[in-house]
């Protein structure tokens, strides 16, 4: 059965930095696409960043480029997601997701339905 489970979310002020886990259990992620989607109350969920796991390359949003950074642990079968300088339109549910998918095709900003495996999410809140 496969699992994504996250972790590391909390409450933090603006300013403040925070780094989300995903442990993968039953897959390896080898040729997969792994990525974090983001929803945030009354919003559509949103991708984040995603990295290829064989090559270490990554595509992150614009909004979060040069405060985010998508990064993974092999040994652990584990993707992190640092977040500095964090805002508080940053607040949102933080989902883990992975697909397997051809090393031709493209890194970019995946839509949800792009996906095959979902964690459950980690909320994320930044006060003001």
């Amino acid at each position: 059965q496969v699992q994504l489970v996250e972790s590391g979310g909390g409450l933090v002020q603006a300013g403040d930095s925070l780094r989300l886990s995903c442990a993968a259990s039953g897959l390896t992620f080898g040729s997969a696409v792994v990525g974090w989607f983001r929803q945030a109350p009354g919003k559509e969920r949103e991708f984040v960043a995603v990295m290829r796991w064989r090559t270490a390359g990554t595509y992150l949003q614009d909004s979060v480029k040069g405060r985010f950074t998508i990064s993974r642990d092999n040994a652990k079968n584990t993707v992190y997601l640092q977040m500095n300088s964090l805002k508080p339109e940053d607040t949102a549910v933080y989902y883990c997701a992975a697909v397997f998918l051809p090393s031709s095709r493209p890194l970019g900003a995946f839509a949800p339905g792009d996906m095959a495996y979902w964690g459950k999410g980690a909320l994320v809140t930044v006060s003001s």
